[in-house]
Order: C-alpha cells, then structure tokens, then sequence
C-alpha cells in the first residue's frame, strides 16, 4: 500500500480535529437542556432523531438513501445500538458527574478503537500509539479519582456511563470505516441515528411534544452542529487517516468541552484532574510527533 501523503495526514487531522470541535458542544448545549427539564435520555433521542432526519433529507437530496436490504438493515441496527449506547450513557454521565468529566471519560475511546481495529481490521498499534493510549488512559484516571466536575462528589454510575459512552463512540470508528468506502457519510448516518432513536424510544415514552420554542431551537442546533456536521467531518477523516489517529487527534474534544461548562456553568476539575487532561493532551502530542517523523523515515 503506498504511504500516505503529507497533504492528506494534514486533511486527515483538520477533518478529525473539526469533528471534535463540534462534538465538544454537547456539553453545553446538555447542561442548558437539563436545566430546561430535559432528562438525560430524551436529550439523547431527539439528538439522534432530529440529526438522523438531516441526513435523511440530505441523502434524499443526493439521491444515496436507498441501499441493499441486508446492508440497510446493518446501519440501522448495528448503529442503532452503537449509537443509542454512546449517546444515551453520555447524557446520563453528564448529568452524574458534570460534563467536563464525562467528556473526558468518553477519552477512553482510543483504546476501545485500537483493540477493536486490531481485531476487526488487524491494524497494527505502534509504540508511539501505544504509548499515547496509554497516557490518555491514566490521565483519565485522574480525572475519574477528582471526583465529578460539577460536585466533586464521585457517582459509580457516572463514571461507568462514561466509559461505556467511551466504548460505543470506539466502536462508531469501525462501524463508519465499515461502510464509508461503500456508501456516502450521510447515507450510514441516515440509517445509524433512526436506528438509535428507535432504540432509546421505549425509553423516553411517552413523548413530550410541547416543549418551548427555545427547547427546540437548542435541540435543533445541538442535533445539526454535533451530529449532522460533526459525523460528516468524522467520515472524511476516516478516509485520510487511520482510525486510531483519529480518535487521538479527537482528544481536543474534552479540553474544548471542559472550557465550555467552565465558562457558562463554572465547572472545574481539582488540580488532579486538571493533571489528567494534561496527559490526554500529552497523547496527541506525541502522536503529531510520530507522523511528523514518518516522512524522512527509512
């Protein structure tokens, strides 16, 4: 296979860094719903139900909605469970242990994408990577030990819906590679984010339509910047980068989604935790060492 350019590994971690961005605005966006009476797992269903519809009308509008029966049948199902366990756990996460920690947690993801790319795709971990993995993965650990950023107050369930959130946002990375030389981004998101609104249905019944003007302008723009745009982003990174690299390089998303519950809620972490981002930040630092060096190498 021949190397990958500088030009694309540069396109590669702009995409990646952009899906990032945006992903970092869950947080936010959480926090003020929540405060609006939207519990943490209706949050999750209108987010995956109002982004699906975005990518329903844009893959109707590219004429790319219609797929294979067994192949329609894999997005909506595998994505539907991958999808409604990432986002449902999250928002639970969130509200137990403030956003800037479940944040972080969802940091466990580039280990979770290393084994399942290992064993999915035999793509191999190299000691850089290895040890990038590693230093995210303890720095999480501090920031598991600080306490929950909003209360200080360790929650069992906020720190295990944090790495399960962590597990279905690694596994997203697999399932996107899967079918992304395949199918357009927004043909796989179509199906994927229907399928997790069906999933996590049953568990926001019955349904609270008369919500206020505002609710539905913050679900509206949290659905179409976190979900619409960001998958779009994440779908083109997967076609420069790998998919290690670009959950490393996404490790910007819990230092910008930190920021954020900082500066509009006052969220903060202990000087422990605070230890623990600067290691994840540690680990995307080494791996732009490693691709800087890839260039000249033998």
């Amino acid at each position: 296979m021949a190397p990958t350019s500088q030009k694309t590994l540069l396109l590669g971690f702009f995409y990646a860094a952009m899906a990032a961005a945006l992903w970092s605005l869950i947080t936010p966006f959480s926090r003020e719903l929540f405060l609006h009476n939207t519990a943490p797992l209706e949050t999750a269903f209108w987010r995956s139900t109002l982004g699906g519809l975005c990518f329903v009308l844009y893959s109707g509008w590219k004429h790319c909605l219609k797929v294979p029966l067994m192949d329609g049948v894999k997005m909506l199902v595998c994505g539907g469970l991958l999808g409604a366990l990432m986002f449902g756990a999250f928002q639970v996460s969130i509200e137990e242990s403030g956003g800037a920690t479940a944040v972080v947690l969802l940091y466990t993801a580039p280990a979770w994408v290393a084994v399942l790319s290992r064993v999915l795709f035999h793509e191999g971990i190299s000691r850089t990577r290895l040890a990038a993995i590693l230093i995210a993965l303890f720095g999480v650990i501090l920031v598991s030990l600080s306490g929950g950023s909003d209360t200080g107050v360790f929650s069992w369930v906020g720190i295990l819906c944090g790495l399960a959130s962590g597990f279905g946002y690694a596994a997203y990375f697999p399932f996107t590679f899967y079918f992304v030389h395949k199918y357009k981004a927004q043909t796989i998101y179509a199906y994927a984010f229907l399928g997790s609104a069906l999933v996590l249905l049953p568990f926001v019944l019955p349904l609270d339509t008369g919500k206020e003007l505002e609710v539905w302008g913050l679900l509206a723009a949290m659905s179409i910047s976190t979900n619409f745009l960001a998958y779009i982003f994440l779908a083109l990174s997967l076609t420069c980068i790998s998919q290690v690299q670009s959950a490393v390089i996404g490790n910007i998303e819990p230092v910008l989604g930190t920021f954020w519950v900082w500066l509009l809620f006052g969220e903060n972490f202990t000087a422990i935790g605070w230890g623990g981002c600067a290691l994840i930040m540690a680990a995307v630092f080494l791996l732009t060492l490693e691709k800087k060096k890839r260039p000249g190498a033998a």
